[in-house]
């Protein structure tokens, strides 16, 4: 198991939709790309979403094959996971995918102000301890980078099988006066008409829990 990751991770470096930013990377200019994506790598004005957390990238290879007039990076700071995501796009001459191997900690040190349209946040660890709060993704520390890098009226999206972290975020949005503009904690039993692709791509994490019974949440919200 431990040869295969190091495979993996070797491997990941040599594919060309890949980047890695260090902290110290981070602390200095920041991602080489950082207000070129559409410039320099995607080539096109096209709207840039994220997905956070993105694991093997089933989310964001699964929404750019939806929308091919759309640009999708998925970020993650484990190599040997973005690999999987990686690979498919590279074997499927995806030029709308990208993945950037970071801590989420860093993500405005990749992207200028406005540069991004949308956030996903699938199924991030939902850190319950009271101690870990402030590792919460969508805590105001974490959101507030988020506004750095997203156009006015951007868009974050979350998934999530935890119920107290769907409440935590819920809270974060009242108290802030973010704009909720939907919320379910049951996404699957929930008739409101949504885009497909909300119940049709499915990570490992979603179909682990739903299989063991877990209801998926759903926010959708503006910052």
């Amino acid at each position: 198991m431990a040869k295969r990751k190091l495979k993996k991770f070797a491997e990941v470096n040599t594919f060309n939709n890949c980047f890695f930013l260090s902290f110290e990377e981070s602390r200095a200019e920041g991602l080489p790309l950082k207000g070129k994506w559409r410039t320099e790598y995607f080539k096109n004005n096209n709207p840039i979403v994220l997905e956070l957390g993105c694991g093997k990238g089933e989310y964001t290879v699964g929404l750019a094959k939806r929308y091919p007039d759309k640009n999708f990076i998925g970020v993650d700071i484990k190599g040997n996971r973005i690999w999987t995501g990686a690979k498919t796009a590279v074997e499927n001459k995806m030029n709308n995918v990208a993945f950037i191997r970071t801590r989420i900690d860093y993500i405005d040190t990749c992207f200028s102000s406005g540069e991004v349209d949308e956030i996903w946040i699938t199924f991030p660890d939902p850190q319950p301890q009271k101690t870990r709060v402030r590792n919460r993704l969508t805590n105001m520390m974490f959101i507030n980078r988020y506004r750095n890098i997203l156009q006015p009226g951007g868009l974050i999206h979350l998934k999530t099988d935890n119920e107290p972290f769907y409440d935590f975020t819920r809270e974060i949005i009242s108290e802030n006066k973010l704009q909720l503009l939907d919320a379910t904690n049951d996404l699957y039993a929930d008739t409101t008409q949504r885009d497909e692709a909300l119940t049709s791509i499915k990570t490992y994490y979603e179909k682990k829990f739903s299989d063991l019974g877990f209801k998926i949440c759903y926010l959708r919200f503006g910052v």
